[in-house]
This record gives structure tokens, sequence and C-alpha cells, in this order.
């Protein structure tokens, strides 16, 4: 990954939660967090 493709993918993502917090007040980021455990929880019960 090249530094140009690295600053663009930041950009996006911090636009895309600022977005969120914006206009969302959060609760995108709240359910991606949720599902993001969930799916932690799962592949530890796989390990």
């Amino acid at each position: 990954m090249t530094n140009p493709i690295a600053v663009f993918l930041a950009v996006v993502i911090l636009t895309g939660l600022g977005y969120d917090l914006v206009f969302m007040d959060g609760q995108s980021t709240l359910i991606l967090a949720k599902k993001f455990f969930d799916l932690v929880e799962w592949i530890a019960f796989w390990r």
C-alpha cells in the first residue's frame, strides 16, 4: 500500500466517522462496534 492510498483511506474513514457523529449522533458507529465485539466473541469460540 502506497502512502497516497493510505492517506486516501484514512480521509474516507475519518469523513465517514465525522458524518456519523454530526448527523446521526454516532448510532452507526455504535452498531458497528457492537457487531465487531460479537464477531470477536464468535471467533474466540473457535479458538
